[in-house]
């Protein structure tokens, strides 16, 4: 994971994450906001990174959109 400095604002709940679309989903703990460093998406059992296609063991609390930097 990686630590992000962008505002928390940015950050939508997990709670609304949409299924079946590309999100940079991030873990929040005592240091800050940790974003996963490739782009994961929901299904059913739970996050899968897009890139390895395998499941991710996370419980991320935020989400936003992944965009290419």
């Amino acid at each position: 994971m990686a630590q992000t400095q962008s505002p928390a604002s940015d950050w939508l709940p997990i709670s609304c994450a949409p299924s079946n679309t590309h999100l940079e989903v991030c873990v929040i703990d005592d240091h800050g906001i940790h974003a996963l460093v490739s782009p994961c998406r929901k299904n059913g059992k739970g996050w899968v990174d897009i890139l390895t296609k395998k499941y991710v063991d996370v419980q991320p609390t935020h989400w936003r959109k992944w965009t290419n930097n």
